[in-house]
């Protein structure tokens, strides 16, 4: 029988009640439209001798958010969907953390990049709602981590920290040291997978098993989460594009991440199909590992790493990301006390290493001969204070945003699940976890019989043993 907690009837509608009018005063005090979508944008287009609409930013970037956008709320939401009894918790609190994190990720990323010293307001677009929803995905990933063993207001709480942190790294990696991460392997993926891995370790539940039966998936839930997968792997293109520059480095990274994702799917079949003495495929390799690529190619989505070399990474990450659901989530398990739901250490934070890693080699390994003079200059930005800067330095630089990501994550993570920890947040008992029960009212036919314990089941977190 599950024991409903009581906290959220009094807890969770004061904390967004609350927050939402801190966000109401906040913007008040500090957004404010920029040129391109305030109305003076007619006395804009005259003084910069603009003769079209159409070069707005907002045509161009758009259509990039709207991919961007459907992934954190429809793709993020629908992959975790696994579980057979938690799909209102994984879309519904995906649907909740993200429009409180974006919110908040407006404010943070606006004061470090983009507050006019001289009004001391924020000036927002269409670009700046695309970093949000970037923000907000590091607190997505972090979420599959701690899926169905957290309450609503612990998400709340980890994502408040989540967004701080990630607009301070992402302010060190992308302008301090003035590493290039279009597509956010460093700054959004290995941030936050570590991020989530180190809140999950800190909540350890030693007595988890008393959940063991709600953690596997059935038929109809492993494709629901497989739509999710879809979603994501349809518009990662958009992701690992849409903030990098107009022209040649768009439509690149669009190549390469198209190119790295079909990659990883064959491989990632490949490798699934291998591991199994029955050669039958694994849905949650298929779900999640054939995503790998496009995380791993978002540093240097935008870089000549070339087509066949897109085609190498997808490959590379396909066999280890579905060699990490086979032995490393066990072994996470088992040795270090990591309980990954989700298993983002093989969708992100290890795919978001190597592509930190990719980015550094790729960077350092830039000519002239390949970019020309002016290409460089404008793929690595090498301008203002980075003019003199050469590409042996700029790997340097990418090597230590990845470290910068890695530290902020497990640092800024032990220190919010120490948080989480305390025995104020309302989250369920070891015997209640991955139930929607909990917290949300499952309307149910009356004669739905109770769900039948198991001995094991195919999912994240217990992997099938083939009896030999």
């Amino acid at each position: 029988m599950v024991q409903k907690n009581t906290n959220i009837r009094l807890t969770l509608p004061v904390v967004c009640f609350v927050w939402q009018i801190a966000m109401i005063i906040l913007f008040g005090v500090f957004i404010r439209y920029d040129e391109e979508s305030d109305t003076h944008w007619v006395e804009t287009k005259a003084h910069d001798n603009i003769t079209s609409d159409i070069e707005n930013d907002f045509y161009f970037r758009y259509p990039s958010f709207q991919d961007v956008h459907v992934m954190i709320f429809v793709g993020f939401g629908f992959l975790m969907t696994f579980l057979k009894r938690y799909s209102f918790g994984a879309v519904g609190f995906n649907f909740l953390i993200a429009s409180f994190g974006l919110q908040w990720a407006l404010l943070m990323q606006g004061w470090f990049h983009s507050l006019d010293p001289q009004t001391g307001k924020i000036f927002i677009g269409v670009e700046s709602l695309i970093n949000a929803d970037f923000c907000v995905a590091g607190c997505l990933i972090a979420y599959g981590a701690v899926l169905g063993k957290v309450s609503p207001v612990q998400l709340l709480v980890m994502t408040l920290f989540g967004v701080t942190l990630f607009a301070v790294e992402e302010y060190i990696i992308l302008n301090l040291l003035h590493a290039r991460d279009a597509g956010g392997s460093m700054v959004i993926h290995t941030f936050g997978g570590y991020y989530g891995l180190t809140i999950s370790w800190v909540l350890y539940r030693p007595n988890l098993h008393q959940s063991k039966r709600m953690q596997g998936s059935v038929y109809h839930s492993d494709i629901f989460a497989m739509i999710g997968t879809l979603f994501l792997w349809m518009f990662w293109p958009s992701f690992n594009s849409a903030i990098t520059d107009h022209g040649d480095g768009q439509h690149r990274a669009v190549i390469n991440t198209y190119l790295c994702l079909a990659s990883t799917v064959l491989t990632t079949v490949a490798i699934s199909s291998f591991s199994q003495k029955t050669g039958k495929l694994d849905m949650v390799h298929i779900q999640n590992s054939t995503l790998a690529g496009g995380v791993a190619l978002g540093t240097a989505a935008e870089f000549m790493i070339s087509p066949y070399g897109a085609l190498i990474v997808g490959f590379l990450c396909g066999i280890i990301s579905t060699m990490g659901y086979i032995f490393i989530s066990p072994f996470l398990e088992k040795t270090l006390k990591i309980q990954d739901t989700c298993g983002i250490h093989n969708l992100h934070a290890m795919p978001g290493v190597i592509g930190g890693i990719v980015g550094a080699i790729t960077a350092a390994a830039a000519s002239e001969s390949v970019y020309g003079k002016q290409g460089l200059i404008n793929t690595f930005d090498f301008t203002g204070d980075f003019k003199d800067r050469t590409v042996l330095t700029q790997g340097g630089y990418q090597a230590a945003g990845m470290c910068v990501s890695i530290v902020f994550g497990v640092a800024g993570g032990a220190i919010v699940g120490s948080i989480l920890k305390l025995p104020i947040w309302g989250d369920p008992a070891d015997e209640n976890c991955f139930d929607d029960e909990v917290y949300w009212e499952v309307r149910e036919p009356e004669h739905q019989e109770s769900i039948p314990p198991i001995l094991e089941y195919n999912n994240h977190m217990i992997h099938k043993r083939q009896d030999l």
